[in-house]
């Protein structure tokens, strides 16, 4: 029966050791579709950033229990304050 790799959680009938190593070459195919065109999200032109941000756990339940979208919801709160 082929071994589960903790690290990774695939199946393979090899053991890690015997897998290559990946060179520069071999990422930068991973990252690009055929034609050159980047796969995935595109950039932002504004990334948001993030913190940790220290709430009391009843100010946290209550946001949390709004829905989803909470946390967006809070970014908007916030962006309208001024302090």
């Amino acid at each position: 029966m082929p071994e589960k790799s903790a690290a990774t959680r695939r199946t393979s009938s090899k053991p890690d050791d015997d897998l290559p190593e990946l060179t520069d070459e071999m990422l930068s195919r991973a990252v690009l579709k055929q034609g050159g065109k980047r796969i995935g999200r595109p950039r932002s032109q504004s990334p948001k950033v993030a913190i940790s941000l220290r709430l009391e756990p009843d100010v946290l339940q209550r946001w949390r229990e709004s829905g989803p979208g909470w946390q967006t919801r809070m970014a908007e709160l916030l962006s309208k304050e001024t302090p």
